[in-house]
């Protein structure tokens, strides 16, 4: 059965659906991770001149975001990868993943960055990126590892 497409849009971040998926994903990061150890972007970090947001939509709903910030290299970091509860394993995640994969090549970037969850609550998201050409890595950026995260790369 094929899934159906999702219309990937560019988003301000001013929607309510879109304000309301970013708190849920505020919410639910310290799930599987302690205090201190997750490096989620809150509103205010995803509205950065650096940062680049898109949003997945199916029937006049939200259907997940994910965003792309630029790094001063000429890299880019994936952020905010969240898919909606409602649409779990409908090829959200991969439509975003390959919109913003495409938007990075074009854009000339040489190498794309990412910054996870370990554990078996993160296995559906590293087999995304795994098949997506995403190797593990050493920390980037800001970054501190930790028992509870990990850097996964791409060269483009």
């Amino acid at each position: 059965m094929l899934a159906m497409a999702f219309e990937i849009r560019p988003d301000d971040l001013s929607g309510a659906a879109t304000r309301e998926l970013l708190a849920l994903h505020l919410r639910q990061m310290h799930a599987n991770s302690p205090p201190g150890s997750v490096f989620a972007l809150d509103l205010s970090g995803l509205q950065g001149a650096d940062v680049d947001v898109w949003s997945a939509w199916r029937d006049g709903r939200i259907a997940g975001i994910g965003a792309l910030r630029a790094l001063a290299d000429g890299n880019g970091e994936l952020k905010s990868m969240r898919t909606h509860p409602d649409f779990l394993r409908q090829g959200v995640a991969v439509a975003i993943l390959r919109h913003i994969l495409g938007v990075a090549r074009a854009r000339g970037m040489s190498r794309l960055s990412l910054e996870t969850g370990s554990g078996a609550a993160f296995e559906p998201a590293l087999a995304l990126y795994r098949a997506h050409g995403f190797e593990p890595g050493p920390a980037f950026g800001d970054y501190v590892a930790s028992d509870f995260n990990q850097f996964l790369h791409l060269a483009l």
